[in-house]
């Protein structure tokens, strides 16, 4: 079924009389339908949005995306109100979408928008759920590139697998998810680089200069410093990721389990003792905490949460705490 978000894109498209923006709209549902297997839906769809003046193309387009192994499709969620971050990374995210939506504007004025994105942090600091966010927030579908069939052992076969995808980013507007970026973006002078790996890279650097889409290009790395320094100028936004302070511990817990326990307010001592555990880390013992009262038929006390935080430390640094 249509998002919200579509369904005003779609009676905008009509009352601006943007035949290409209504197909555009009308082709993504289609595509997210066939992704839950409503063929006959997304089929009905698909030819109503070639009515709309000469749409086969985008059609077309649609169909060889969603048989494309390496990208996998869906339509996001994920609010920015959502995204628990410090206020510049917050802001700086809010200064992407407003350039998005006005990009028209810019290109005006001889200007572009931010749409080429590096996000770099630890894993579970919210990298893969900010491009969510860029997606929903946009009302863009999120294409997330599969790296492991991206990645080949046979020469040249990759950099071709590459082409397709930036052949994709410019032939069908959405968000381009590369995760775990450093799989093709490794710096060029490490000494265990081969080769075809720094191919690898000189042909990524090559399609993001000459990308000129309307798409939004997403990478994130748990390491920048494994990347490449050529690829930093290629950008036009690096966002530095990094694990929760005092004041985003107390916002996720609040976000989290105050939505199910209204009377629940963290401890000072809970949030000290969270602090070294990710976003996601954080978001798990909520979640814990929550089945556990469900289960249990009880509330939720400052002792069981530090009960689970305990735990999950525990997993991850393999020793008592």
């Amino acid at each position: 079924m249509a998002t919200a978000d579509q369904i005003k894109s779609l009676i905008r498209a009509h009352n601006d009389n943007d035949n290409e923006k209504f197909k555009t709209v009308v082709l993504q549902i289609a595509a997210y339908e066939a992704k839950l297997n409503h063929e006959s839906l997304a089929r009905e769809l698909k030819k109503l949005a070639e009515k709309t003046g000469n749409a086969r193309g985008n059609i077309i387009q649609f169909n060889q995306i969603l048989n494309n192994p390496m990208l996998t499709m869906k339509v996001s969620t994920e609010r920015l109100k959502d995204l628990i971050v410090s206020t510049e990374i917050h802001d700086r995210i809010e200064r992407i979408l407003n350039e998005f939506r006005n990009r028209n504007k810019l290109r005006s004025y001889g200007m572009s928008n931010r749409r080429k994105i590096l996000i770099e942090g630890k894993p579970g600091t919210g990298k893969t759920f900010t491009a969510s966010v860029i997606a929903f927030e946009t009302g863009l579908p999120l294409y997330t590139v599969q790296m492991d069939k991206l990645v080949t052992k046979f020469m040249g076969e990759t950099s071709s697998k590459l082409r397709q995808i930036f052949d994709s980013v410019e032939s069908t507007i959405g968000v381009y998810f590369f995760d775990e970026f450093d799989a093709i973006g490794a710096d060029r002078s490490l000494d265990n680089e081969v080769g075809e790996m720094r191919r690898i890279l000189n042909s990524f650097l090559q399609f993001i200069e000459q990308d000129s889409s309307e798409s939004i290009i997403v990478a994130a790395t748990n390491n920048s410093q494994l990347l490449d320094q050529a690829l930093f100028r290629r950008f036009d936004d690096v966002l530095h990721y990094s694990m929760p302070d005092e004041s985003e511990v107390k916002r996720l817990y609040q976000y989290k389990v105050s939505g199910y326990q209204s009377d629940f307010i963290p401890s000072m001592e809970l949030i000290k003792a969270s602090l070294g555990l990710s976003h996601a880390e954080i978001i798990r013992v909520c979640d814990d905490a929550i089945k556990n009262s469900i289960l249990d038929d009880n509330k939720i006390t400052q002792s069981k949460m530090l009960y689970l935080v305990k735990e999950r430390l525990m997993l991850y640094s393999g020793k008592e705490a």
